[in-house]
This record gives structure tokens, C-alpha cells and sequence, in this order.
């Protein structure tokens, strides 16, 4: 949820310049406020005698803050940030003394105009005013700071310049964010750690961990991934399903399979049942190394514990029958999903439409397109692809034209797989002709 609040602006002292305020406000609302007229509006406003409080003032820097695009405004945080200069450069004393919630909001504003530069600026400027920063101003400017890849500079001042009665996990997760989307999950493990030292009230959480973690996936570090992992569990913090399921995605697609069940035996053991998506994340990653024994086993298993199968799950063991050269069970299992109650989604019938294509089965194919159509299931381009293919390799480019006009007619954009086979056809036809 966003620090940002929309505050009351309203005023005990009736003036013009609360008058000006709540028509700004207005014009806001109804997204006629053009920058032009916002800042005619806002001039008015400081030259009146009384003057505006604060809190009226953070009010609509908030509001500009979270105000979505208009016709007439189409970046309200960049508003924001022209009117407060405006303000700035005039000298303006109009306006009883700025709060640090002033501040947090305008830095706030510098990260959602994708300004981050200028961050650093009000933070300065917060200084000369004597105003205390506090932990929202220091999240937004380590937010600006790591933006500006200043990543270095932040943890710097996290750790050295900021008041010990300040920081707490927050603002260490936004460094912790920026050094693993940067490849440098190391520094970050440094970082986790000495979170651990400054005692329970900086302890990393489940996402601080997962953070890390995920950045070594993500480096192709495995086994720092993992031990890493086994730290956390140690350390006290429990994983959630949703935690467990996304260490054994990312094991899958290591195609870390024995460690991935060494991770759902822990899931087990700790009490945290795995659900359909975890289950079928790991029939995903057996049947990429096509081992359908392991997919079996897995589907027994997930049935025992009475989490049922998906689509999704469907759709990898079909998948996986299909790389095992067993296509009539994936069809079978196609056929059986309506008796189950699911309904085959796109992926399905591309999944049933290759293997058709492979053996030749032209007209289970037509037959199939036909079925898409009757249960409301739209092709996407794999499955046009899969279709004008098959058909141009059997010399029935006529055929395969058809789906081809029809693709198009559904709004499908052609590929470079698609033309390559069209314009096969069509220097094929030239040369005949």
C-alpha cells in the first residue's frame, strides 16, 4: 500500500487562499487540471495574505501524487514537483513552515515521474530547512538513490549517516531490492546478515530472504540459493506455501530436481501443505527431462493429499506424453478434462493440434479447430502456426491460406514463422505460374 494519503485540506480560517485549494482539488478530480491552469491557480493562491497550512499543502501534493493521467494532466507527480519550485524560487512565506511529510511526499513524487534525480535535491533542500527526515523521506530517497544506480551510496548512508533510531527492514529491503535486481546478491547476503546482528528489530522477514534468494536463483547460484534457504529456516523465519513454491520453481528450472523434492519434503515436515501450483511446477520440470514415471508418482501423490489437478497440470503431463512419444493418452486426457469439470484452455488444444500435425492427422486437426470454436476458445499464433504448417507441408497450401485469412480476421498479428511459410507458398506459385 502506498505511504501516500490524500489529507483534509480544510482550514477553521475561511481565506481565498483555502478557496483556491479546494478549487484545484476539483478541477483535479474532474481531470480538467492543465498545468497551465494549476499553476495560475497555485500563484494566486501564495500571494493571498493568509497563509496556507501545511497540511493543506501536503493535501494536494499528495493528491497530484496519486492522481491517474488525464486528458488534461498527464503526469500529476511531475505537477507536483513544478508547483513546490515554483514555490521554492519565489521565496514564497506564504505558507506556515513545511513538514517532513511535505518532503516524503515529493520524493515519492521524484519515483513515480521516474525523476529520481531530483531526490536527492529535496532531501538537501529538507536539510537546510531543519526539518528531522524520517524513515519514509530516507526509503524514498534510497529509492531515488538506487534508481540513479547509486546503490553504493545508499547503503552507505543506511549504514554510516543514518540515525541508528531511524532505519528499520524497510529501508534496508529497497537496498537489498536494488543489489539483487543488479546481479549482486553477495552484497546483499553481507547486508542480510548484518540485519541479523542489529538485533529483532531489523531481523530480515520471508521477503527480505526470498529477495536474496531469487537474486542467486536468478545468477545461476544454486546452492547459495539453497543454503541460503536452510539459513533462513534456522534463523526462525518460517516460508509460506507461496515462499516453498517459488524455491521449487526456480529449482525446476535449474532442472534441480532432487533438490526441489528435498525442499517439498521440508514444505511437508514444517507443516505447510503444497497446493495444486507447487505440485504442478514440479510435473513441469519432470516432464521437461521427460520423466514420466516421476510425473506419475507426482499425480498419485497430489490426488492422496486431495489437492485435485488443473489445466495447468493437464497441460505439462499431456506435454510430457507427447515427448515420450504416448500421444493417444494425451488425447485421452484432452477428452477427459470436460468430465472432470475443467475446461481445455488455448495451450491445450496447441499441446493436442502439434501432435496431430506430427502424425499427419490433417483432419483431426479441422476437426479440433472446429471443437476450439464451438467451446469459445479464441487460437493464438502458436496454434495458426501449428495449423498452416502442417497443412503447407502436406502441399495443401490452399488450405492453409484459409487460416491464414482467418488469423487474421481474429486480430492475430503473422510471426516470422508465419510469413516464412506464406511467402514459401507464394514464390512457389510464382515459379509455377
Amino acid at each position: 500500500m502506498s505511504r501516500l494519503q490524500v489529507r483534509s485540506f480544510s482550514s477553521p480560517v475561511s481565506s481565498r487562499a483555502n478557496d483556491l485549494l479546494t478549487e484545484l482539488h476539483g478541477h483535479l478530480g474532474f481531470g480538467t487540471l492543465r498545468p497551465e491552469l494549476a499553476h495560475q491557480l497555485f500563484d494566486e493562491m501564495l500571494r493571498q495574505p493568509v497563509p496556507v497550512s501545511a497540511r493543506a499543502l501536503n493535501g494536494l501534493f499528495a493528491a497530484l501524487a496519486c492522481a491517474p493521467p488525464s486528458a488534461a494532466c498527464t503526469d500529476g507527480p511531475v505537477l507536483a514537483i513544478h508547483l513546490f519550485n515554483r514555490m521554492a524560487r519565489a521565496g514564497c512565506r506564504r505558507v506556515i513552515a513545511l513538514t517532513s511529510h511535505t518532503y516524503s511526499i515529493l520524493i515519492e513524487c521524484c519515483c513515480r515521474a521516474r525523476r529520481p534525480d531530483l531526490g536527492p535535491s529535496f532531501f538537501t533542500h529538507l536539510l537546510k530547512t531543519g526539518v528531522t527526515a524520517d524513515i519514509v523521506i530516507y526509503s524514498g530517497l534510497f529509492k531515488c538513490l538506487c534508481d540513479l544506480k547509486c546503490t553504493e551510496e545508499a547503503l552507505d548512508m543506511l549504514l554510516h549517516r543514518m540515525p541508528n533510531d531511524v532505519s528499520d527492514a524497510i529501508s534496508y529491503s529497497v537496498i537489498l531490492k536494488s543489489l539483487c535486481d543488479n546481479g549482486r546478491s553477495q552484497l546483499a547476503l553481507d547486508v542480510l546478515h548484518i540485519m541479523t546482528k542489529k538485533g529483532a528489530d531489523y531481523s530480515p522477514d520471508v521477503f527480505a530472504y526470498n529477495m536474496v534468494i531469487d537474486g542467486f536463483f536468478k545468477e545461476g547460484e544454486v546452492s547459495k540459493a539453497c543454503d541460503l534457504f536452510h539459513e533462513m529456516i534456522q534463523q526462525g523465519v518460517v516460508p509460506d506455501v507461496a515462499m516453498y513454491t517459488s524455491i521449487i520453481n526456480a529449482l525446476c528450472k535449474a532442472r534441480a530436481m532432487d533438490k526441489a523434492e528435498v525442499v517439498l519434503q521440508s514444505m511437508v515436515h514444517n507443516g505447510v501443505q503444497p497446493d495444486v501450483v507447487t505440485y504442478t511446477i514440479l510435473i513441469q520440470g519432470y516432464s521437461t527431462l521427460r520423466q514420466l514415471k516421476e510425473v506419475a508418482r507426482l499425480l498419485k501423490v497430489m490426488r492422496s493429499q486431495g489437492v485435485m489437478p488443473s489445466v495447468v497440470t493437464y497441460n505439462s503431463l499431456m506435454t510430457c506424453l507427447c515427448k515420450n512419444g504416448r500421444f493417444k493418452e494425451a488425447v485421452e486426457i484432452f477428452y477427459s478434462m470436460a468430465v472432470k469439470g475443467l475446461k481445455p484452455n488455448v495451450i491445450s488444444y496447441s499441446i493436442i493440434l502439434h501432435g496431430y500435425a506430427k502424425e499427419g492427422s490433417l483432419v483431426a486437426m479441422i476437426d479440433l479447430y472446429q471443437l476450439m470454436a464451438a467451446e469459445g476458445v479464441i487460437p493464438d499464433l502458436h496454434c495458426f502456426n501449428i495449423l498452416i504448417a502442417a497443412y503447407a507441408e502436406y502441399g495443401m497450401m490452399d488450405v492453409a491460406m484459409l487460416f491464414f485469412e482467418d488469423m487474421l480476421k481474429q486480430g492475430v498479428n503473422p510471426n516470422e514463422v508465419t510469413n516464412f511459410v506464406c511467402d514459401s507458398w507464394i514464390m512457389q506459385n510464382g515459379q509455377d505460374g
